[in-house]
């Protein structure tokens, strides 16, 4: 039996064996991306959430790990499981939301639409140098403006000879001043608001201005920036070309991978946290025992621990139905909203049995409690899910 503060049992986090039904293939790929997590990430996220940094130095280590381009074939990359990427982005997510975001903006958002959308010649000049982290990209479709439906995307995509020239900002681009490469979404038909395309544009090329996002106080262990683009040239074989790559459904498709590993990393964040609070509590002592021993803590605990046991199984089911071929949108939007959900409300309830020392980073709670804030706002703040299930639920659509 393993015991932790004051020879107390430890509860198993994995109380229903989620572990167990993970290939060898996959619980190898979880533990690898476990060790990197603990040894050689967790000792740098203090100091880089402090000062609002990234550290580019580990993105060719976490290339080695195989991260980018997990679930992807061809090219160099491995072609695990949809399972095993989740698992990998739980254990990313345990260290910092912005570790996750970075790997799956490189994997999801960059790699995909250029696997799925590309040019053979796109994906052989592009693909194997993002997967062993050589080189890093980043994903722009968010714009100043409200609403990227209908037409509201500005950003302009007007044809000079053999080129284009790309004209607009984009906003909220994690990785931005890191990337080498940008997918960005633009129209080129101004009257017609289908016409959005994807071109990789560059690092370097004029134009096109990067600048940090100011002001962030979520996600500090990471990179978010503003894109500005003043008749950028960009040669038309840079344009993905794939006939399913024409409208905004096709960034969609990209953004579902990225909600994927979000539903998953969230069950990291939430264990970080539980960990946190439940070390502290058994360390801590009140009228001469335990803190975690008293009523009061022992029922925040087991509410947290009940929480993401369940977000365990939900996370490992929408893994199955991925692999399978079987996960639709609304799998996809109540795994994610539902866990996001619980790893605030457990993050929250892990500051409170902290108290005071649940406000300094000294401890890991208050970090993945402000980075879920934006992790829940990346998801249009819950709303967005929760229009398509609503749908669902009642068979009443919420503009109708």
């Amino acid at each position: 039996m393993i015991s932790w503060g004051r020879g107390l049992p430890l509860a198993p986090a994995d109380l229903f064996e989620v572990e167990a039904r993970l290939s060898a293939e996959e619980r190898q790929a979880r533990q690898a991306v476990s060790r990197f997590v603990s040894q050689r990430f967790l000792p740098l996220a203090q100091r880089h959430f402090r000062e609002g940094t990234f550290p580019r130095e580990i993105v060719p280590e976490l290339g080695a790990l195989g991260l980018f381009g997990m679930s992807l074939s061809g090219h160099g990359c491995p072609g695990l499981s949809q399972v095993a990427f989740g698992a990998a982005m739980q254990e990313l997510e345990r260290g910092d939301s912005g570790l996750r975001a970075f790997a799956s903006v490189q994997d999801s958002l960059c790699m995909y639409p250029i696997h799925a959308f590309g040019s053979e010649e796109q994906k052989a000049r592009f693909l194997p140098r993002l997967r062993c982290g050589e080189i890093v990209g980043c994903f722009a479709l968010t714009e100043p403006e409200p609403g990227l439906g209908g037409g509201g995307m500005r950003t302009r995509a007007r044809r000079s000879g053999g080129d284009y020239l790309l004209t607009g900002s984009k906003t909220w681009v994690a990785n931005g001043s890191l990337a080498d490469v940008a997918v960005v979404w633009a129209r080129v038909d101004p009257d017609d608001p289908r016409s959005a395309r994807a071109f990789l544009v560059e690092k370097g090329t004029p134009g096109m201005a990067v600048r940090e996002a100011s002001g962030r106080l979520s996600l500090r262990a990471s990179v978010t920036s503003e894109l500005q683009l003043d008749e950028v040239r960009v040669p038309a074989r840079n344009l993905l070309p794939g006939t399913e790559a024409l409208g905004l459904r096709a960034a969609l498709r990209c953004l579902d991978r990225s909600r994927f590993g979000v539903a998953w990393g969230a069950v990291g964040a939430a264990l970080a946290c539980f960990e946190a609070a439940r070390d502290y509590a058994a360390d801590r002592v009140r009228r001469g025992r335990p803190f975690a021993g008293l009523e009061l803590a022992r029922e925040r605990l087991v509410d947290m621990w009940e929480a993401i046991v369940q977000g365990q199984l939900l996370a490992l089911r929408l893994g199955e139905l991925a692999d399978r071929g079987r996960m639709g949108h609304l799998h996809l939007s109540m795994g994610e909203r539902a866990n996001v959900r619980m790893a605030r409300e457990v993050a929250r309830s892990a500051r409170d049995i902290l108290g005071a020392s649940g406000t300094a980073d000294d401890y890991p709670v208050v970090r993945h409690l402000m980075n879920l804030e934006a992790v829940h706002a990346a998801q249009g703040a819950g709303a967005a899910p929760g229009l398509s299930l609503g749908r669902a639920a009642t068979g009443l659509d919420a503009f109708s």
